[in-house]
């Protein structure tokens, strides 16, 4: 099998020091290819790049009637996001709202991804709790499901509960896939993660932008959650962070989010078309300057938009004191 294309590199002075290899790719809600590039058929966890359709449980099982959740909640349910004041006083209003406190998270506790923030938890001489972990809001949109279902919160997490199970379904339905036990991990805030192919992922996010292929609930709940997470971009990353910034820019055009191990994927949503992209080597900030690009090429960004990409297609790599030394850039495609 030939390598996946060279889609980044790092340069340190006058020097290529490093090669990032990755394949994308961008399909309409039909299936059709856009662009790619690379081994798209390679089965990837998707991590978080997929909170969005795995949200959609929220809709399938009803939670959102009950709980009316609003377009902050549902935000948080599709986010990554960095621990600052806005993002924890809003999981710990939206797990109040349903009755539920802190304790009833299962996604374990990490310090805050924002710099400012972490120090401000160590000014106050606090630990962090499980608010602060970047998946806290999605796992409250899991703990609506269980509620709407009325089955158990306790043990929400694992592959047999029926909350999965829900969440599974709901991500199967939209890319039109099976996810099978072979494929099958554990992610970093616990619950399981299935491994497909970049094609699938990337189909999933068209047929979301457009309803094209979904029923009518599901077409309904995959608009809603795209016009949370584009309207509150700050509640789904934080501060300076590319999914945010490049939502914040692009407005309602364009879903993006992020997952570990350098997953990309979102929808260019006024071409009804969806992507997904892989740094092979999981850099994160390679992955990044290469969604730029992919967004630089084909969303038709105007000046200020493609300000913001370029903020990501050339980053400059500093020493320690602070000197310019060298940059990591996409690779044009």
């Amino acid at each position: 099998m030939d390598a996946n294309p060279i889609l980044a590199e790092a340069v340190r002075g006058n020097w290529v020091e490093n090669r990032h290899r990755g394949a994308f790719i961008i399909v309409d809600a039909t299936g059709r290819v856009i662009a790619s590039a690379g081994d798209v058929e390679r089965p990837v966890f998707p991590r978080s790049a997929i909170k969005s359709m795995q949200a959609l449980a929220i809709f399938d099982r009803h939670a959102a009637d009950r709980f009316h959740h609003t377009a902050e909640e549902l935000a948080l349910a599709c986010a990554s996001h960095h621990g600052e004041d806005e993002h924890v006083d809003n999981v710990s209003h939206f797990l109040d709202r349903m009755g539920l406190s802190v304790s009833d998270l299962e996604c374990g506790a990490h310090m805050p991804t924002n710099g400012k923030a972490r120090e401000a938890l160590r000014a106050r001489g606090a630990e962090p709790s499980a608010l602060h972990n970047n998946c806290s809001g999605k796992h409250s949109g899991m703990l609506s499901v269980a509620l709407a279902m009325g089955v158990p919160t306790s043990g929400y997490v694992t592959r047999e509960h029926d909350v999965q199970k829900a969440v599974r379904a709901a991500v199967e339905y939209v890319i039109g896939e099976d996810l099978t036990e072979d494929r099958c991990g554990t992610d970093g805030c616990s619950i399981p993660t299935w491994a497909a192919p970049l094609r699938a992922w990337a189909h999933g996010f068209a047929r979301m932008s457009t309803g094209e292929g979904l029923d009518a609930g599901h077409a309904a709940g995959a608009t809603k959650l795209f016009d949370a997470a584009t309207s509150h971009p700050h509640l789904v990353a934080g501060t300076g962070h590319l999914d945010t910034l490049v939502m914040e820019a692009f407005g309602g055009r364009l879903m993006q989010k992020g997952g570990a191990e350098g997953v990309q994927c979102g929808a260019i949503r006024d071409k009804g078309w969806g992507y997904a992209l892989k740094c092979d080597d999981g850099n994160m900030a390679a992955s990044q300057a290469m969604v730029a690009q992919l967004l630089l090429t084909y969303a038709e960004p105007n000046a200020a938009q493609a300000d913001v990409l370029a903020q990501f297609t050339r980053q400059p790599a500093r020493n320690v004191r602070g000197t310019v030394v060298g940059e990591l850039r996409a690779v044009a495609f």
